[in-house]
């Protein structure tokens, strides 16, 4: 008799989640199963809602997954049954293109996300590669860890790759989901940090985490009142506000940095500003299996969190829909 699991479903391009009883899956060789006990609803999973970029439908979503080792296929050499791992954003490589041959897994033409190119974490069971597994350390509970696996690593890589340093100022556009914990990644990193955000409420939060300083980007130009703090040589966009960033380049120092990491609208930035203090708008996409686990041991090595609001798993929809009213992430959790 098939073993069955509960599962919430997108099937129908931009309509509600539908939880469905399905078949537990089976790993094939160079894969492991994943007993899920917790999975982050992130912005990411409007990609299989929506049904878009070629996200075939039905789809499990699902992409910041925490939980243990459950079975393993032929051929899995890293992995034994019972180990505490997640599972995030990058769903495995082919290891042959240009890019992977290079090392550079993330920009792998045959890249693969998880929940969007195959069944992520709003189930119980979830299958994935050997490669897109990362060890969740001792320390970190499965809810904690959940985010992490996309909010937090594409903070804490896009931080380390930067060029800024331990004393060097740096800017975290956005006290959200992905901002909190870059300030607090920030501040563990011993750089001086900077919060924007839109209003004062969420100041006191923003200096709990480890900011030194705040702006009110309702208050006027967000860009002159970095500069008036003396600049920044790192800008960090995590919400997707081309306005506000266009207006940021201006905080920026000579040789200074906006990195994005997301968004649908232009950045407008004239070429006589980026070239009269040499300038530079670049952006940042998550990382690899290897990048979560560094997030996860700094994470615990320097007491970063998440803070979260969780649901029940057979709550999904409601915990999609009121992820912007959470405290900050919204966690799934199954039994």
């Amino acid at each position: 008799m098939t073993a069955m699991m509960r599962a919430a479903q997108a099937q129908v391009a931009g309509s509600p989640f539908v939880m469905v009883d399905i078949p537990v899956p089976e790993p094939k060789p160079g894969q492991v199963r994943v007993k899920v006990h917790a999975c982050g609803i992130c912005g990411g999973d409007a990609i299989p809602r929506l049904g878009l970029f070629g996200t075939q439908l039905p789809r499990v979503p699902g992409h910041e997954i925490a939980g243990v080792v459950d079975a393993v296929g032929d051929g899995v050499q890293v992995w034994q049954v019972g180990d505490k791992v997640g599972v995030g954003w990058s769903g495995g490589s082919d290891f042959t293109c240009e890019y992977c041959r290079r090392g550079d897994f993330t920009n792998c033409v045959n890249r693969t996300i998880v929940g969007a190119s195959y069944d992520g974490g709003y189930a119980e069971y979830m299958v994935a590669p050997q490669d897109a597994v990362a060890r969740i350390p001792e320390g970190l509970s499965f809810e904690e860890a959940a985010p992490l696996m996309c909010g937090g690593i594409t903070a804490f890589n896009a931080l380390r790759h930067s060029h800024a340093g331990p004393g060097d100022t740096i800017a975290v556009q956005g006290v959200g989901g992905v901002g909190h914990l870059a300030i607090q990644f920030a501040n563990r990193m011993g750089l001086r940090t900077i919060a924007i955000n839109r209003g004062r409420a969420k100041e006191e939060l923003a200096r709990k985490l480890g900011a030194d300083e705040y702006v009110d980007s309702t208050e006027g130009s967000a860009g002159a009142a970095v500069r008036e703090l003396g600049g920044a040589e790192v800008i960090l966009g995590t919400v997707d506000h081309a306005d506000l960033q266009s207006d940021l380049v201006n905080g920026l120092r000579p040789n200074g940095r906006l990195i994005v990491l997301e968004g649908q609208e232009p950045i407008q930035v004239t070429g006589h500003v980026l070239a009269t203090d040499r300038l530079n708008v670049s952006g940042w996409y998550s990382g690899v299996a290897q990048d979560s686990e560094d997030t996860l041991n700094f994470a615990v090595l320097r007491g970063v969190r998440p803070i979260i609001e969780t649901y029940p798993l057979e709550e999904a929809e409601q915990a999609f829909q009121n992820q912007s009213k959470a405290n900050i992430r919204t966690v799934l959790v199954t039994p």
